[in-house]
C-alpha cells in the first residue's frame, strides 16, 4: 500500500521569525519519496511557508484520509494564543497577538490523526518556541494524539536578534538521502547524536513509540478494519467501565473511551449514536466546569454536529436536533452561524411526518 508524506515548513515573515524552517525543505525534498515514507511508493505533499490555518487543515485532512502509512515532517515554531494559552503552530502572517486566529493549533494535529488505524502514523518534530511556549512545555507535554509514533525535539527561543536553523531535520534529511529509511526510533536517536554537540542538551526531547501489539486501541483497529463493528464497541466499552471505576464518569480517561465509542459508532454507520456519544461528552465536559471554549468541549459539539448532519431518521434527528441545539447555544464553537444552521434544519424536520 503506498505511503503519505505530509512535510510542513512554516513560520512567520518578519521579525516575529524565530527559525527559517523553509530552509529544510530543499533537503527534504532531495529525499525519494519511498525512503521519505518507507513504503515502496508514496505521495508527497509540500506546504512551505503556508498563509493560513484552514489551508493546512485542509491538507493535513486529506493526507489523514490516505490508507496507507502516513509520516508528517513538521519544521517551524510554537507561539501561544492570548485567549487560552495553548500551543500554536505559527504561520507566515502570525503575530503574538493575533495566534488565535492566523497560527495552526497544535491540537488541531490530534484530532485530525484521531481516526487512523493505531501505529499507522508517525511524526517527526523540529520545533522551536518561544519564551512564553518554552515554559509552558517544560511542565507541559506537547500533545500530538494517542497512537502515533512521535520523535523529534523543541529548541528554546535563539539569543536576541538571531534567527534559528532546523538542525534537526537537516540532519534527518541528510540521514535519509543515504536511500536507506531506518526505523523511526532509530532514526530520532541518529539525528539528536548529529546535532548533539550544538544543542548542549537544552532541546526538550520527544520520543513516544506507536502504541504496541498489546494496546487495546491496535485491537479495535484490527476489529474495525476486518468489520467486527459490534467486537470493537464492546472491547471499547469494557476499556471505559473500567475508567469509570478507577478515575470517576468526569475523568479524561473515562471521556477518551467514549471518544472512541462515539468514533466507532460512526465507522458503524450509526450516525444517531455517534451524535448522541457526543452530546453526552460535551455536557459532561461542561459539567465537570470546562470552558465553552475549551478545545474538547468543541470539538465534541462540532463532532455532533457532524452526525447529526448523517441522521436519516426524522424522529431521531428531531430528539438529537433539539439537544444539540440546547449545546450549540452554550459551546457556538469556530465556525461562524452554527447555531442557525441547527436551528434552521430543525424548522425544516417538524415539517416533516
Amino acid at each position: 500500500m503506498p505511503g503519505t508524506v505530509l512535510l510542513l515548513a512554516a513560520s512567520p515573515v518578519g521579525k516575529g521569525r524565530l527559525v527559517d524552517a523553509a530552509s529544510v525543505l530543499p533537503v527534504l525534498a532531495a529525499v525519494p519519496p519511498s525512503v521519505l515514507s518507507g513504503t515502496d511508493t508514496a505521495n508527497v505533499v509540500e506546504l512551505a511557508d503556508p498563509l493560513e490555518p484552514q489551508a493546512v487543515l485542509t491538507r493535513l485532512r486529506a493526507a489523514a484520509a490516505a490508507p496507507g502509512p502516513l509520516t508528517v515532517f513538521v519544521t517551524g515554531q510554537l507561539v501561544l494564543d492570548r485567549r487560552q494559552r495553548l500551543p500554536h503552530l505559527a504561520l507566515a502572517r502570525t503575530t503574538a497577538s493575533t495566534a488565535r486566529y492566523t497560527a495552526f493549533p497544535w491540537h488541531w494535529f490530534r484530532d485530525e490523526l484521531r481516526l487512523r488505524p493505531a501505529g499507522a502514523t508517525t511524526l517527526l518534530l523540529d520545533l522551536h518556541a518561544d519564551a512564553e511556549t518554552w515554559e509552558l512545555l517544560r511542565s507541559t507535554p506537547l500533545d500530538s494524539g494517542r497512537g502515533n509514533a512521535v520523535h523529534g525535539r523543541i529548541a528554546p527561543p535563539p539569543s536576541r536578534r538571531a534567527v534559528g536553523a532546523p538542525a534537526y531535520m537537516k540532519a534527518v534529511a541528510t540521514i535519509l538521502r543515504s536511500g536507506v529509511r531506518p526505523p523511526a526510533e532509530q532514526l530520532h536517536q541518529q539525528a539528536l547524536t548529529r546535532i548533539a554537540a550544538e544543542n548542549a542538551g537544552a532541546d526538550i526531547v520527544i520520543s513516544t513509540p506507536g502504541p504496541s501489539a498489546g494496546d487495546p486501541h491496535a485491537a479495535i483497529t484490527a476489529a474495525v478494519q476486518s468489520g467486527r463493528h459490534s467486537d470493537a464497541d464492546a472491547l471499547a466499552a469494557r476499556n471505559e467501565q473500567a475508567a469509570v471505576a478507577a478515575h470517576g464518569p468526569a475523568s479524561e480517561e473515562a471521556l477518551h473511551w467514549a471518544e472512541v465509542r462515539a468514533d466507532l459508532a460512526m465507522f458503524a454507520g450509526d450516525a444517531a449514536r455517534s451524535c448522541h456519544t457526543w452530546l453526552t461528552v460535551a455536557t459532561v465536559r461542561l459539567n465537570a466546569g470546562q470552558a465553552p471554549d475549551a478545545p474538547a468541549v468543541e470539538a465534541a459539539v462540532d463532532r455532533a454536529h457532524h452526525q447529526w448532519g448523517q441522521v436519516r431518521d426524522t424522529a431521531s434527528a428531531r430528539d438529537l436536533g433539539a439537544a444539540l441545539a440546547e449545546l450549540r447555544g452554550r459551546v457556538p464553537g469556530r465556525r461562524e452561524g452554527a447555531l442557525d444552521h441547527v436551528q434552521r434544519q430543525l424548522r425544516q424536520l417538524q415539517t416533516q411526518g
